[in-house]
């Protein structure tokens, strides 16, 4: 039985990685699997899952226009899906969260889904707030802060290096803009501003 799975961090935890390592499992058993990732997200290149250790492979992007249930449906009609690979699965929205779940629940193919849990206010991006709430596993994936204990939260960066605590929601940005850190070092850092 197919299943809803988020796959949730930090930044630098791996969960590009870790989707990519599920993806050549499955092709490596000949499965097809269908990788998706956001189209906000520009780093690396477009239409690809790219990991910070050098891993990529081809992705169909999404956007909050696109209806997930029949993009996944019309490919799984052209080319069964065994897996649907979701990338920055943060920047779902709320009805594509529900179209996943219709997926794995008509469908009867697994989803995963890898994200951010939170923002840099410690706020919940809607993609994940969905996916804590309608998945039918949660995992979290681990990083950890500069002290050595777990990072659950993310700090944004200024062009200085100065930890900022209000602007938009969704900035792009990588190491040069976003640091991992455990509750206690964001709170001493957002919470005494």
């Amino acid at each position: 039985m197919a299943k809803l799975y988020f796959y949730y961090s930090s930044m630098n935890a791996g969960k590009s990685t870790s989707l990519l390592q599920s993806a050549y499992n499955y092709q490596e058993l000949g499965m097809n699997s269908f990788l998706l990732t956001a189209e906000i997200d520009d780093r690396y290149s477009v239409g690809k899952v790219t990991s910070r250790i050098g891993l990529e492979a081809g992705a169909h992007l999404f956007n909050q226009d696109n209806n997930l249930f029949e993009l996944v449906s019309e490919r799984n009609e052209n080319e069964p899906i065994d897996c649907v690979l979701i990338d920055e699965s943060h920047f779902l929205s709320k009805e594509q969260v529900k179209q996943l779940g219709k997926v794995v629940d008509k469908l009867d193919i697994p989803v995963l889904c890898y994200g951010i849990r939170t923002d840099f206010r410690g706020e919940l991006f809607p993609g994940s707030q969905y996916l804590l709430a309608w998945a039918d596993n949660l995992n979290e994936l681990k990083t950890v802060c500069h002290c050595g204990r777990k990072a659950t939260m993310v700090v944004r960066l200024d062009a200085d290096g100065k930890v900022v605590s209000d602007g938009d929601q969704v900035v792009i940005g990588g190491n040069d803009q976003y640091q991992s850190m455990c509750r206690r070092h964001f709170s001493e850092h957002i919470w005494s501003q």
